[in-house]
């Protein structure tokens, strides 16, 4: 999802563009439903760990590098359902697959990403 071209011409829901930034900002922060250690492990290990997605997840040696730099005081998503196309703030840099896609904020044009295949991948 990104707030330009195409992405525009739908009425998205919020969580399209906050999903992450509301559960560190709202239930981490604000009202301290969960921690900030259980939250991370939430995001990152666990779901890896159900779909069965190896080196993921976790910093580890051999894993492929995905990190994420925040301000846990700033994070805050601002989508609503009336304009649904805001990004969130307080990220800072981000890394995917080892190449950093954003830096103090701001996206580098790097697209690291790739599609991640579990193991009930059944491909043609």
């Amino acid at each position: 999802m990104a707030p330009e071209g195409i992405f525009l011409k739908s009425s998205n829901h919020p969580r399209a563009y906050g999903n992450f930034a509301r559960l560190l900002g709202k239930y981490v922060r604000d009202e301290k439903v969960i921690t900030l250690q259980e939250a991370i492990r939430k995001l990152t290990s666990l779901p890896c760990d159900n779909l069965k997605i190896q080196k993921r997840g976790r910093l580890k040696v051999g894993n492929y590098a995905d990190i994420v730099i925040f301000d846990p005081m700033k994070i805050q998503d601002k989508a609503t359902f009336e304009k649904p196309h805001q990004l969130s703030e307080g990220m800072i840099h981000v890394l995917v697959n080892g190449q950093q896609v954003l830096k103090d904020g701001i996206h580098t044009g790097v697209k690291s990403g790739r599609f991640v295949r579990g193991p009930g991948w059944v491909g043609k």
